[in-house]
């Protein structure tokens, strides 16, 4: 494997790529790269048997030109400035390119949630939550779930929030539960436009996707919920999934909500009984597929494992599972790239129902919140290819970002800079 890509300069690679066929000047291409501001904190919290611990934790508010910042926060080991940055960018052009009214942001902890109890957990997700309520609130930056955070870590920020602050303000955060504040339709909304896309891009194409052979590397929320999508509603064959325990194979098919129910049993989709084979993570990336779902963390595919993958058409459920350079390897090999701030994008859409039921006091139906998210992806979709037609652009991502770096642009520019 090949050194690692910056997250950060990922981003601000793709931002210029788009740049060049934008009516953008430097100076505003430099503001458009780089986030507003940036949190950077140490939280102590207490553990269960009486001793001290510090994680460091991040909030980053990259633009605010097309409304709050919005971004999940995320628990994980790997979480650094630099990720949180790149993340809280990524989040802008996201927004952006669905044509929903808000900036991008994105927060996170550097932890192993595995190793806290949930006491311990809680305290933890207090204590950040302190840290953020002078820069968050409903009309300011509106934080939601990320990778190993959910209702349970947004109904406490939401707690902590509202007690600290005296107030009830139900919009201050999405993702939430149901009775909490939650809308319907949400913990399935990232996997649900991962599906909408994948079948957009292959009506595009020309191609049929019932039947098609499908691998999904990362198998949490949005890499499942895809995964049984694809297979109950489009009639996709999903032959082989993933997480970090490894790979399984079934060449015949596997019944993607079983796979799912034996995760959640036993931790892992290996030892699954019904499975042929298992797999390294590598390998499944790899395998001849008409569709490949990355849908774990960023540069999961680098240049040398591009040179192996197999798929036809590659629809990114992850944050930044491709680096640039593998980026380029694939479009110079013909593999189509539905590109993430496109794809998964339907968590954000729908946190931003979630949010808009939360300021109405009104709430929505499921299926009304399945019609909605379904118009503005497959809206986004036909979007992304007017830009890609129009610029004779070389690939997917660069077309998605032309788009939303437009919207934001035009925002920026109507509000002026002073003083």
């Amino acid at each position: 494997m090949s050194e690692e890509a910056n997250p950060f300069e990922s981003l601000q690679g793709q931002i210029r790529a788009a740049g060049e066929h934008v009516d953008v000047s430097e100076g505003e291409l430099r503001r458009l790269s780089r986030p507003e501001r940036l949190l950077s904190t140490n939280l102590t919290i207490e553990r269960d048997d009486g001793s001290l611990d510090t994680f460091r934790a991040y909030r980053a508010q990259f633009n605010g030109d097309r409304g709050p910042y919005k971004g999940g926060i995320r628990y994980h080991p790997g979480v650094d400035e630099d990720e949180v940055k790149a993340l809280s960018g990524w989040m802008v052009y996201k927004t952006a390119v669905v044509d929903i009214p808000y900036g991008g942001g994105k927060g996170g902890v550097a932890v192993d949630p595995r190793t806290l109890s949930m006491d311990e957990l809680e305290r933890l997700t207090r204590s950040f939550a302190k840290e953020l309520r002078p820069i968050i609130g409903e009309d300011k930056d509106i934080p939601a779930p990320d990778v190993n955070t959910g209702q349970r870590e947004m109904n406490w920020i939401k707690d902590t929030y509202e007690t600290l602050e005296n107030t009830t303000a139900t919009g201050v955060i999405t993702g939430k539960a149901i009775d909490s504040g939650g809308s319907e339709g949400r913990v399935r909304a990232t996997g649900r436009s991962v599906m909408l896309t994948a079948r957009e891009a292959f009506d595009y194409l020309g191609r049929r996707i019932e039947g098609a052979t499908v691998a999904v590397q990362g198998y949490g929320n949005a890499g499942s919920v895809a995964a049984q999508l694809l297979e109950s509603e489009l009639d996709a064959n999903i032959i082989a999934v993933s997480d970090s325990s490894g790979a399984i194979c079934d060449r015949a098919g596997l019944d993607a909500a079983a796979v799912r129910d034996h995760k959640d049993r036993t931790g892992a989709v290996t030892d699954y009984p019904e499975a042929d084979e298992e797999l390294t993570n590598e390998e499944l990336l790899s395998m001849d597929v008409d569709l490949l779902i990355p849908a774990a963390l960023e540069n999961a595919i680098d240049a040398d494992l591009a040179r192996q993958v197999s798929a036809d058409v590659i629809v990114e459920a992850a944050n930044g599972p491709l680096t640039p350079d593998a980026d380029d390897v694939l479009t110079e090999r013909g593999v189509h790239v539905l590109p993430d701030i496109l794809a998964n994008a339907g968590g954000v859409t729908v946190s931003y129902f979630e949010w808009v039921q939360n300021r109405q006091r009104f709430y929505w139906s499921e299926e009304k919140v399945n019609r909605e998210l379904k118009r503005h992806i497959v809206d986004a979709f036909d979007g992304l290819v007017s830009a890609f037609e129009e610029h004779d652009l070389r690939n997917f991502r660069t077309a998605a970002y032309v788009v939303a770096l437009e919207r934001v642009l035009r925002a920026y520019r109507e509000g002026g800079t002073w003083p």
